[in-house]
């Protein structure tokens, strides 16, 4: 029976758990399921989901809804398949991956969500550089939510940039995060990495640091990460069978 995936590849934290599963040659069935609110969520869904999170995997009789745990039992379970050094293959290495896991989890998934959140509604063309919003032409209400949204984006850029900082200095070291093996470590960064480096406002974090930028065209270059991205293109942009 092959493991189930519910949710939508646009999630950050599906994405991580299908790039996982591709990495370890798993056979599973994506249920796409893309309004985890309302009326319109799936019946076998809300069994499992009751409050309708972003994200459940069925192995068996194991559930588990958070990104990280489920990259733990899969690298664990199917350790002798796929790729073989997702989770290291000693206690040393397995430490180095849990201590780079929780350093993304607790220093880089929020701030690296809180600029793409940001970056969603602050105007393309509107100058970054700490001058605050144009007041001309804009509602009040409109304008207070643009300063809060640029309050966030410049937050999130220093709490980011001290932290690149570390992973600059990491990977002048090793050629991967956690070895010089590509890991879970490195893994659980792609979703909100890959937001970061396709807009032009972000894209600079990662761009002007010459170890980070060497690890991201890397690891998003394998073939697991490119899959995914397919599974992320919207139905009318796929080619026909």
């Amino acid at each position: 029976m092959p493991v189930k995936v519910f949710g939508s590849p646009a999630s950050a934290e599906v994405a991580r758990v299908l790039t996982c599963l591709f990495e370890k040659d798993v056979e599973f069935q994506l249920i796409r399921v893309d309004s985890f609110r309302g009326p319109k969520r799936m019946p076998q869904y809300l069994k499992l989901q009751p409050h309708g999170e972003a994200l459940t995997l069925e192995d068996g009789n194991v559930t588990l809804v958070e990104s990280r745990k489920i990259l733990r039992h899969i690298a664990a379970k199917y350790k002798h398949q796929g790729y073989k050094d997702l989770f290291g293959q000693g206690a040393l290495e397995r430490a180095s991956i849990e201590q780079w896991l929780q350093t993304e989890a607790h220093s880089f998934d929020i701030p690296s969500a809180d600029m793409v959140y940001s970056l969603s509604y602050l105007p393309p063309d509107m100058p970054l550089d700490g001058r605050g919003v144009p007041a001309a032409g804009m509602h009040p209400s409109h304008r207070q939510k643009m300063e809060e949204m640029l309050q966030l984006f410049e937050k999130s850029r220093r709490d980011l940039g001290k932290l690149l900082d570390i992973y600059e200095q990491r990977l002048g070291e090793m050629e991967y995060l956690a070895d010089d093996k590509f890991t879970l470590a490195d893994l659980t960064h792609l979703p909100n990495a890959d937001r970061l480096a396709a807009d032009p406002r972000s894209a600079r974090l990662i761009e002007s640091r010459k170890n980070v930028s060497r690890w991201w065209y890397t690891i998003s270059g394998r073939d697991s990460w490119k899959r995914v991205k397919e599974l992320q293109r919207p139905p009318s942009a796929e080619a026909p069978f």
